[in-house]
């Protein structure tokens, strides 16, 4: 089992892959009801952007295919996720809806994703990276199958580093990290940590996204180091 650090220091026991699967498997039947609206308008932006850019587009953490209906029809979707009775759902949602855009759909880790180097245009992770059990490496890998060019797009919560938020962050991490979130791991300057021992990966955007301005949309953008020379 993986180990991670708590803002003061001290160590805990993380999240595991096992773990993360059954919790979804569990949200599968509810989903779309628990977090459909809520999460409507990060959903949109973080689509509206995928959309400008176009060309392939991988989705890590599709879940149940709540957002494939949104993407423009000239994209090519795969999506990915680690539990397989949300991809039931986002099967039928592609079927029914005649998604033809959809390349695929497949179980996989967003830590080791089956994807040569340099094969989608847009990578997007929406609420993914707080739920994986290494998160640096999960971000690497969407980093790995990103073209020159291209763009990482991801919604994420960000956490405090500091105040009574950050306090009450802490409180309830042991209550959600069972329903596969963690709550007080996310502050900004992790995510500026991996970007600066990143190579060729630049941040292009980041905004506040509803609810309670507690999340971000954040574009990372790949340099095409060729044309850069």
């Amino acid at each position: 089992m993986a180990k991670i650090m708590n803002l003061d220091g001290t160590q805990q026991l993380d999240l595991t892959r096992g773990s993360v699967e059954q919790a979804y498997d569990r949200w599968a039947p509810v989903y779309d009801l628990v977090f459909g609206g809520v999460f409507a308008k990060g959903r949109q932006a973080a689509i509206a952007a995928t959309n400008k850019i176009g060309g392939r587009v991988l989705e890590v953490g599709v879940g149940t295919g709540i957002s494939l209906p949104l993407y423009a029809p000239h994209l090519r979707i795969f999506g990915t996720d680690i539990s397989d009775a949300m991809l039931d759902k986002a099967r039928r949602r592609v079927s029914e809806g005649n998604l033809k855009n959809v390349e695929g759909l497949a179980v996989m880790d967003a830590e080791k994703l089956e994807f040569p180097d340099n094969s989608f245009d847009v990578v997007m992770a929406q609420y993914v990276v707080t739920a994986v059990p290494n998160p640096e490496k999960a971000l690497d890998e969407f980093a790995r199958v990103l073209r020159p060019g291209g763009e990482l797009i991801i919604l994420t919560r960000v956490s405090a580093d500091t105040g009574m938020r950050r306090f009450i962050e802490q409180k309830l991490q042991p209550v959600v990290r069972p329903l596969g979130f963690r709550t007080a791991e996310f502050a900004w300057s992790r995510y500026a940590k991996w970007l600066a021992g990143a190579k060729g990966i630049e941040l292009a955007e980041r905004r506040l996204i509803p609810p309670l301005g507690h999340f971000s949309l954040v574009r990372f953008r790949k340099v095409d180091i060729a044309k850069a020379a």
